[in-house]
C-alpha cells in the first residue's frame, strides 16, 4: 500500500510543538495578547469610545491631553482625540485582514496553478506578475483611486458609479482595499509558486496521479494543506506593510473619507499644529507604531515556529 500523505499522528504532534515554540516566545505572545485586546476594542468601540468620532466641541478645541477629562486632549475641531484613536484602529485593523485575505486568496490560488502545470503556462504567469512587479505599487494605487474618485459624481455612470456608491457607505474603504489588494499578492504568489513546484514532485502527489485523482482533488485536497502553514507565516509579516500603506494614503489624501478617522490622517491634520500641540501626531504615531512592531514580532514569533529547521 502507498503512503500517500504524512501521518495525522505525526501532523498533529509537529504542531503542538509550533504551538509551544510559539508559546514560549514571550514577545510574541505578548504581541499576540496586544492584538486581540485591539481586534477585541475595534468590535465594542462604539461602546468603548467616551464619544463619537465625529462629535465637534468648538468650545473645547486644542485641549492638551488630560484637560477637561479628555484622556488625550481634543484637537482643531474640538473632536476627542483618544476615540478617534480607537475608532482609527478599526480602519487599520479592517484594512490589515482585508488586504491580508485578498493577498493570501489571490496568491496562493495564482502561484499554485503557475507550479502545477508548469511549462508555457507557469512561464507567461510569472511574466506577468514581473511586469506588475516593475509597477511602483504606490503609483498603481494612486491611479486607480483618482479614477475612481475624480470628477463630479453626480456624472458618474454605470459601474463607476455604482463602486463610488458603495465606496462612499464604506468611507473610503473599498478603494482603499482593492488597491491594496491588487498589488500584495505578487510576492505571495511567488512563494505559493516555489512551495507548488517543491511538493508537486512528493511521491504523494506522484501516487495521487497514478491512482487518476483529479486536478481539483490534487489542487485543492494535497497541495494546499502542505503549503497553508508556509503561506500563512509568509503572509503575517506582511500585515504590517498594509496598515503603513493605509496610513501612507490617508495621509496624502486618498485614504478614507473625512471624518472618518485613520492614523495617517490624524497625523496629517496634527502637521499644522505639531510645535503647540505635539500630542495630535504623537498619539496616533504611537498607537500605529505599537501596532505594527506587534505584528512583526507575531510573525516573527510564527516563523521561527513552523521553522523545520529548529529543535525543540
Amino acid at each position: 500500500m502507498i503512503e500517500t500523505s504524512a501521518s495525522p499522528a505525526i501532523s498533529k504532534s509537529l504542531n503542538r510543538l509550533a504551538f509551544r515554540r510559539f508559546a514560549r516566545n514571550r514577545l510574541a505572545l505578548s504581541s499576540f495578547l496586544f492584538l486581540l485586546i485591539l481586534f477585541l476594542v475595534t468590535i465594542f468601540v462604539d461602546w468603548l469610545a467616551p464619544q463619537h468620532f465625529a462629535e465637534e466641541d468648538f468650545l473645547a478645541t486644542y485641549l492638551k491631553p488630560g484637560e477637561e477629562g479628555f484622556l488625550l486632549g481634543t484637537d482643531f475641531l474640538g473632536r476627542d482625540v483618544w476615540s478617534r484613536i480607537l475608532y482609527g484602529a478599526r480602519i487599520s485593523l479592517t484594512v490589515a485582514v482585508c488586504a491580508s485575505l485578498a493577498s493570501f486568496t489571490l496568491g496562493v490560488s495564482y502561484g499554485m496553478v503557475a507550479g502545477y502545470y508548469g511549462g508555457r503556462l507557469d512561464e507567461w504567469m510569472m511574466r506577468f506578475v514581473d511586469i506588475l512587479n516593475a509597477v511602483p505599487p504606490l503609483l498603481f494605487v494612486i491611479l486607480i483611486m483618482v479614477y475612481f474618485r475624480a470628477g463630479n459624481p453626480e456624472e458618474f455612470k454605470g459601474f463607476k458609479a455604482i463602486f463610488y456608491g458603495w465606496d462612499s457607505q464604506l468611507g473610503g474603504l473599498l478603494s482603499i482595499f482593492i488597491g491594496i489588494g491588487l498589488t500584495s499578492w505578487l510576492r505571495m504568489a511567488r512563494i505559493a509558486r516555489a512551495e507548488t513546484l517543491s511538493l508537486r514532485r512528493r511521491e504523494f502527489i506522484e501516487a495521487d496521479l497514478v491512482q487518476g485523482f483529479g486536478t481539483p482533488t490534487i489542487l485543492f485536497r494535497r497541495l494546499f494543506p502542505n503549503l497553508l502553514g508556509t503561506c500563512i507565516v509568509a503572509e503575517s509579516v506582511e500585515i504590517p506593510s498594509y496598515i503603513i500603506f493605509e496610513s501612507v494614503l490617508s495621509f496624502i489624501g486618498l485614504g478614507v473619507n473625512p471624518p472618518v478617522p485613520s492614523w495617517g490622517a490624524m497625523i496629517s491634520e496634527g502637521l499644522e499644529g505639531i510645535r503647540s500641540y505635539p500630542h495630535l501626531i504623537l498619539a496616533p504615531a504611537t498607537a500605529m507604531t505599537l501596532t505594527v512592531l506587534a505584528f512583526n514580532f507575531v510573525g516573527d514569533g510564527l516563523r521561527d515556529a513552523f521553522d523545520p529547521k529548529l529543535q525543540d
